[in-house]
């Protein structure tokens, strides 16, 4: 496919998303950034969210470790389904209540300053982390595709790439990410039917066809009943629950989104839309993986040595043009539609949790705010840079591993919050959440000499979780203490 073509693609594509953020931004202020006002349409929210949750990484991974796991993973997507439903009934009625901007406030009503602050710093770790893991994919692609041709060196892809995002983002916020990630969904949603359309057309095949063909393909094994295994069923289901939980519903990216709407009710009627959107739409991206791997054994293509690059290979040099162009304009929208919705959580949270932004802030604050913003796309960039260098695995899997240590002690603290009425020694809570982490990595290390073979999957987050339950019942005090029943009209 001809670089150029592409990158007049990769113009009118930015031309567009800033064009959208000059009119959402319009009269916005630190209050538009941060909550867009909270006038946000619900389904505007749960269309978007699909893009946010889904991202480049399962647009490229997902496929691509199919031929590693089959379709193992959408045991996981089962189990979100539990944990969205805890979001919607549990959590979310709880933020409201609150009237929170960012969700690690409750930690601080809950327990206490240092139980606030430590909340809130993993959440920053994991979601900058997360972030650029997900960026560092795309920026793969994109160089392949395009700036290898032209000899530029990565880091300057990536960079054009992040300062693309703090352009349209800067100002509007998460009001004018609402609005991008919807346009970069429906894209992305497109071009994964497309795709699917374009190889079952050159296999031949009619859709009855197709569908046998990867029901009669070992790539479509879903249940996994081996307990040493770590694609184990139950590891993956209830792995899946807590990741939702933890990756949605303590995540200030995700409830962000959430948060903006008009009311309770109209967040929840998000969270199921989203649900049931984002349990097919998987389905598709494994179905997706199953026939990348079909068409390349019919046509005796050499698979990639990383399963992460067989969708884009394949796409860009086997496919079509107007192949080629529908998987970038694709695969773009999947991972700015994660990237500039993350960027503008992470600005949020620092903002409000460790700057003291309040509703009634100073004019000044937009000055903070901004270098906030820039601070976060450059620490964003120089983790992408790091990683390229040390990562040998698929992506997927890397953040999953990742949030497995990094959203543990989140998963304890509001576990343990919510659970039980004690109060804890709140300078402790720093520690536990320290050491929890690196428990976990050891006994992970150990577990299959320790636990006779049984080796740790996505579940190494549920025992982050325990663990860190378990250290603020020991730092438990016999004070009770119990979050108000806070006035929505009356919360700062």
């Amino acid at each position: 496919m001809n670089p150029v073509v592409i990158l007049f693609i990769l113009v009118v594509y930015f031309t567009l998303l800033i064009v959208i953020s000059a009119f959402t931004s319009k009269n916005a202020t630190n209050e538009t950034f941060f909550t867009a006002d909270r006038r946000s349409r619900w389904y505007l929210v749960a269309f978007g969210m699909i893009g946010t949750s889904l991202s480049g990484v399962t647009f490229i991974s997902v496929p691509g470790e199919v031929g590693n796991s089959s379709f193992y993973y959408f045991q996981v997507v089962l189990g979100y389904i539990v944990g969205y439903a805890i979001i919607a009934n549990v959590l979310m009625p709880m933020y409201y209540r609150l009237n929170l901007i960012t969700i690690y406030t409750y930690l601080e009503q809950r327990f206490g300053f240092w139980s606030y602050k430590t909340g809130a710093f993993f959440f920053l770790v994991s979601r900058t982390i997360g972030s650029a893991l997900r960026m560092f994919l795309v920026a793969g692609v994109l160089q392949i595709a395009v700036f290898d041709h032209w000899k530029v060196p990565f880091w300057v892809t990536v960079l054009i790439s992040i300062i693309l995002i703090w352009i349209y983002t800067y100002k509007g916020g998460i009001k004018t990410v609402i609005w991008t990630d919807t346009l970069q969904t429906v894209f992305m949603l497109t071009a994964v039917v497309t795709s699917i359309y374009i190889i079952k057309n050159e296999l031949s095949f009619s859709l009855d066809e197709m569908i046998s063909a990867i029901d009669r393909s070992s790539y479509s094994n879903i249940f996994n009943w081996e307990w040493n295994h770590p694609r184990n069923f139950f590891k993956q289901f209830f792995s899946g629950a807590f990741i939702a939980i933890v990756m949605t519903g303590l995540d200030q990216d995700m409830m962000q989104k959430n948060l903006t709407c008009r009311s309770l009710g109209e967040a929840q009627k998000n969270m199921y839309t989203f649900t049931a959107t984002l349990v097919f739409v998987n389905f598709l991206f494994l179905s997706l993986g199953a026939l990348l791997y079909i068409y390349s054994a019919s046509r005796g293509i050499a698979l990639p040595e990383r399963s992460d690059y067989l969708f884009p290979t394949l796409a860009i040099e086997h496919f079509s043009a107007f192949a080629g162009t529908i998987f970038i304009i694709g695969i773009t929208a999947a991972n700015y539609a994660s990237a500039d919705s993350a960027l503008a959580a992470l600005t949020t949270s620092f903002c409000v949790d460790f700057l003291g932004y309040k509703r009634d802030a100073v004019k000044n604050f937009e000055k903070i705010r901004i270098r906030v913003h820039l601070s976060f796309s450059f620490l964003i960039f120089l983790i992408i840079i790091i990683f390229r260098v040390i990562n040998d695995e698929s992506v997927i899997n890397a953040v999953f591993t990742a949030a497995g240590y990094t959203y543990g002690p989140l998963l304890g603290l509001f576990s343990f919050g919510m659970f039980t009425r004690y109060a804890v020694r709140d300078k402790w809570v720093p520690l536990i959440c320290l050491l929890s982490p690196i428990i976990c990595y050891v006994i992970s290390l150990n577990s299959e000499s320790w636990f006779n073979g049984y080796k740790f999957g996505f579940e190494l987050l549920i025992l982050n979780g325990a663990i860190t339950f378990l250290g603020l019942w020991l730092a438990r005090t016999k004070t009770v203490r119990a979050v108000p029943q806070t006035d929505p009209r009356k919360a700062s």
